[in-house]
C-alpha cells in the first residue's frame, strides 16, 4: 500500500511527488510517456515561482533560462504595441524542464512507471486501485490527478467539462530566428494567436492557438498557416524567415478552458487536471507549479494532523486552491474574448500602447506575487 499515486508526470506531478516523498511518503508516479519529451506549451513561467524554484532547489540553472522582460502584442493587421513586464518571467522548454524536474524527483525516492497509461481508478474501502499498463495496478491511500487538459480517465470520472467539444487546437513548434532574447510576443490571426518567446540554447518557442474550423478548412497545419496566420504580416515574416527544428509541429486537440472540480471522486486534481488559465496569460506554467505547492502542503499538514483525513484535505485544498486561482481564470477568459478578430485585436493593441497603466494591471489579476 502505497501512500500517494500520482496520474502525470508534467509539473504538477512532478512538483507534487518531489515534495510529497522528501517528507518521507512514499509516492508512485505513472506517466504515459518516457522523459525527456516535448509538450505543446508557451515554455514561459512568471517569476512568481522564482522563490519556491530556488528554496527547494527547483530551479534549472545550468540550462540558463532566458529572462523574458517585455510583452508585445500585433493586430492581425500587424499593428503592434509593447510594455514592459513589472514580475517578467522566465523561458525554458518542457523537454529540458521537466527532464530536470523527473531527475530531481528520482534523487528523492519517487518511483515512476513510465510509458504506463492509466486505465482505471476506484475506491475500495479506505483506500484507492489505480489500474494501469498492461494488467498492473497499485493501491494507495491517495491518489492525485496531474494528467494535464484531458485525459481518459476524465471520461471515466464522468467529469461534465469532458462532454463539451472544445472548438480549439495546440500548435507548438522550436526555431532558430531573429528575435529579441528578452521579449514575449503575442500575435494575432483570424480565430486565434501565436505566441513566441526565447527557451534556452538560443532557441525560440512558437505555440499558437487556433479554432479547429480554421484547420477544417484548409485540410492540414501548413495550409492552415498560409492561408490563416500568414494574414498578420508578424507571423507571415517569422515563419518564412525562422529555421524550424522539429520534423513535425507537436499538436494538441480538444483544448478546454471551462471550469473543472479541484476534487473528483476523491481524486486531488492537480495543474491543468484542476483548471487551465487561457494561453494567451502566459501563466499555465507557473499556476501548476504553484498548485503542486498548496496540495502537497495540505496533504503534510493533514498527515501530521490526523493520518491523512481525506474528507479534511479535500475540503482545505478546494478552498486554498479557489482562493489562489478562481479570479486569474476569470480574468483570463475574460480577456480571451479580445484576440482571434480584426475588430478586438485592434481594441487589445490600443490598450496596450494607449492606456499601459490599464494593461499592466490587467496582466497582474492573471499572475499571483511571489510565493
Amino acid at each position: 500500500m502505497r501512500d500517494v499515486i500520482i496520474i502525470g508526470g508534467g509539473l504538477a506531478g512532478l512538483v507534487n511527488s518531489i515534495l510529497l516523498t522528501r517528507t518521507g511518503l512514499d509516492v508512485l508516479l505513472i506517466e504515459k510517456k518516457s522523459y525527456p519529451f516535448h509538450r505543446v506549451c508557451g515554455e514561459y513561467i512568471s517569476n512568481e515561482v522564482m522563490p519556491f524554484l530556488r528554496r527547494n532547489g527547483l530551479y534549472p540553472d545550468d540550462f540558463e533560462p532566458a529572462s523574458i522582460k517585455q510583452f508585445s502584442l500585433s493586430a492581425i493587421s500587424g499593428k503592434q504595441a509593447s510594455v514592459p513586464l513589472s514580475m517578467g518571467g522566465f523561458g525554458i522548454s518542457r523537454f529540458q524542464f521537466d527532464q530536470f524536474l523527473y531527475e530531481k524527483a528520482l534523487q528523492s525516492g519517487v518511483e515512476f512507471a513510465l510509458s504506463q497509461s492509466v486505465d482505471h481508478v476506484s475506491r475500495e474501502g479506505q483506500h484507492f486501485v489505480v489500474s494501469y499498463g498492461n494488467g498492473q495496478s497499485a493501491s494507495s491511500t491517495l491518489v492525485i490527478g496531474a494528467h494535464g487538459k484531458r485525459s481518459k480517465i476524465d471520461k471515466q470520472l464522468n467529469r461534465p467539462f469532458i462532454e463539451k467539444r472544445s472548438p480549439f487546437i495546440g500548435v507548438k513548434y522550436h526555431v532558430k530566428t531573429d528575435f529579441p532574447k528578452d521579449l514575449i510576443a503575442l500575435h494575432n490571426f483570424p480565430g486565434g494567436y501565436c505566441g513566441i518567446s526565447k527557451v534556452e540554447n538560443d532557441t525560440y518557442n512558437v505555440c499558437y492557438l487556433s479554432r479547429t474550423q480554421n484547420l477544417k478548412a484548409f485540410g492540414s497545419i501548413s495550409e492552415m498557416e498560409m492561408a490563416v496566420l500568414y494574414q498578420n504580416p508578424r507571423l507571415k515574416e517569422l515563419f518564412e524567415n525562422s529555421d524550424f527544428l522539429f520534423d513535425a509541429p507537436e499538436v494538441i486537440n480538444e483544448i478546454s478552458f471551462e471550469k473543472k472540480e479541484t476534487v473528483s471522486n476523491s481524486i486531488l486534481m492537480s495543474g491543468d487536471s484542476a483548471g487551465l488559465i487561457t494561453p494567451l496569460c502566459g501563466n499555465g506554467m507557473a499556476m501548476a507549479i504553484h498548485s503542486a505547492k498548496i496540495l502537497s502542503e495540505v496533504i503534510i499538514s493533514q498527515r501530521r494532523n490526523d493520518g491523512f483525513g481525506l474528507a479534511a484535505i479535500e475540503k482545505e485544498y478546494a478552498q486554498k486552491w479557489k482562493q489562489q486561482f478562481a479570479g486569474r481564470l476569470w480574468v483570463g477568459r475574460q480577456s480571451q474574448n479580445l484576440f482571434g478578430t480584426h475588430f478586438t485585436s485592434n481594441i487589445g493593441v490600443g490598450l496596450v500602447g494607449g492606456l499601459p497603466f490599464l494593461a499592466k494591471r490587467i496582466i497582474a489579476q492573471t499572475h499571483g506575487r511571489p510565493f
